[in-house]
């Protein structure tokens, strides 16, 4: 809500404080000048020990506006209904042009001087801090199933992809396990063959040297008898 003052207008007017114990906890307003005129302001509060201001003092250029964030220190009890009766006051009176916050002074705000001094009270009101999503139970009741977002079908499907890949993997190597006992099994065969190969032709050797022996025993016998 805000609310049309004649020389800065202040949005919002109710100062909310997301209340929580032992934190300090901030809020912002601005300050907004609508007229041609520079417009000094400062801010003051009924409990300046519990809040921070920043800037609590400064000037609002022409058709401009200026952010104050208020910082409430860590409070160590909840108040009585979350109710608070701090009051904050804005003042603002027109200046020179070309001045600055350091030609700011508490003469200024005097309403007892010759200064058109302009005052809005700005009240606090403590709400509570928007609450945490509760985790998400590990084991659902028996019989029912939470419901499954993307993301967990993702990683839902990833495991059934790796129990795939490695039931391919383990028959790829069944079947070269088995290609390669089919190849030892062979070359045991063609290396029995080999072997009885070699001693089938040294046996016939053997034999034609025999024969060849015994041939000529008998004819050399032969000829002796004819001699």
């Amino acid at each position: 809500m805000t609310t049309e003052q004649l020389l800065l207008s202040i949005d919002p007017l109710d100062l909310k404080f997301p209340f929580e114990l032992n934190k300090p906890v901030s809020t912002a307003f601005q300050l907004i000048n609508k007229t041609d005129n520079h417009v000094a302001f400062k801010v003051k509060t009924t409990n300046p020990r519990k809040y921070t201001v920043r800037p609590n003092s400064g000037i609002v250029l022409p058709r401009s506006r200026s952010n104050v964030t208020v910082t409430m220190q860590p409070q160590m009890e909840l108040p009585p209904g979350m109710q608070c009766k701090d009051k904050f006051l804005v003042q603002s009176v027109i200046v020179d042009p070309g001045s600055t916050a350091k030609d700011i002074n508490p003469d200024m705000f005097n309403k007892s001087g010759v200064n058109d001094v302009e005052e809005c009270k700005l009240k606090v009101i403590y709400v509570s801090p928007p609450r945490k999503p509760s985790p998400v139970p590990e084991d659902s009741e028996e019989g029912t199933s939470p419901t499954a977002s993307d993301s967990d079908l993702q990683e839902d499907s990833e495991p059934q992809d790796n129990s795939i890949k490695a039931r391919d993997l383990i028959l790829r190597l069944m079947e070269e396990r088995d290609s390669i006992l089919r190849e030892n099994a062979k070359l045991s065969r063609d290396l029995e063959l080999l072997r009885h190969g070699r001693h089938e032709r040294r046996t016939g050797v053997r034999l034609l040297y025999i024969l060849l022996v015994g041939l000529g025993s008998i004819l050399l016998g032969f000829i002796v008898r004819k001699v």
